[in-house]
């Protein structure tokens, strides 16, 4: 059983930085994702991260955003910076274990311009 739990959401002014959070409980897949939703929209792929550390990023973010992760502390990080209102969303993030998908509650960004 896994739950995730994201943190550091906020409202910022376009150009501002915000991180985001999320700490695993029990177990976690070895492949954590941020994800996020605007209102009327899909829920996208943001950012992944393995185990040993190789990410991959959505192009909308590329050069923005940066995904870490400390294993010691079971816990996904999104470091957010050159925000801009296109970025406001809910962020979620995710694991796969066991062929299981498991989602944190959720945490709103929002970018005024």
């Amino acid at each position: 059983q896994v739950h995730l739990v994201e943190s550091g959401g906020g409202l910022v002014q376009a150009g501002g930085s915000l991180r985001l959070s999320c700490v695993a409980s029990g177990s976690s897949g070895s492949r954590m994702t941020w994800y996020r939703q605007a209102p009327g929209k899909q829920r996208e792929l943001v950012a992944t991260i393995t185990s040993s550390g190789s990410t991959s990023y959505a192009d909308s973010v590329k050069g923005r955003f940066t995904i870490s992760r400390d294993n010691a502390k079971n816990t996904v990080y999104l470091q957010m910076n050159s925000l801009e209102p296109e970025d406001t969303a809910v962020y979620y993030c995710h694991t796969l274990l066991a062929q299981k998908n498991y989602w944190g509650q959720g945490t709103q960004v929002t970018v005024s311009s």
